[in-house]
């Protein structure tokens, strides 16, 4: 072998190897940023929860009026629309589950219409 073939096979060997480890690493990007997707989307989902709770509770005749509770109430708004601004990354989550409803769906109206 040539120095120049030698040469061309560590850098062939070190970029095989370098491209090995992004694909690793971006992998694990890509599945951590779906784990995160899912909590954030939970974490709406609880809020809002939270948030109608607390207004059937303030709502209720024995609390209508209720400082303490209107200020809770506007704070579990408030907060709902500052989680509004990772829509972005939850909406990863509602794509893909509606991706998987929708193939669901067709699945079983096939088979329905097979049976």
């Amino acid at each position: 072998m040539t120095n120049l073939e030698i040469i061309l096979s560590i850098l062939l060997s070190a970029s095989v190897l370098i491209n090995i480890g992004l694909i690793v690493y971006v992998r694990k990007a890509i599945v951590e940023l779906l784990r995160i997707s899912e909590e954030l989307y939970d974490i709406k989902e609880m809020t809002e929860v939270f948030g109608s709770h607390i207004q059937e509770v303030y709502e209720l005749e024995m609390f209508y009026g209720d400082e303490t509770l209107n200020s809770l109430l506007e704070h579990a708004k408030s907060f709902a629309e500052q989680l509004e601004t990772f829509e972005y990354i939850y909406d990863l989550i509602e794509e893909e589950e509606t991706d998987k409803e929708s193939t669901i769906d067709d699945t079983t109206e096939t088979e329905e219409t097979q049976a």
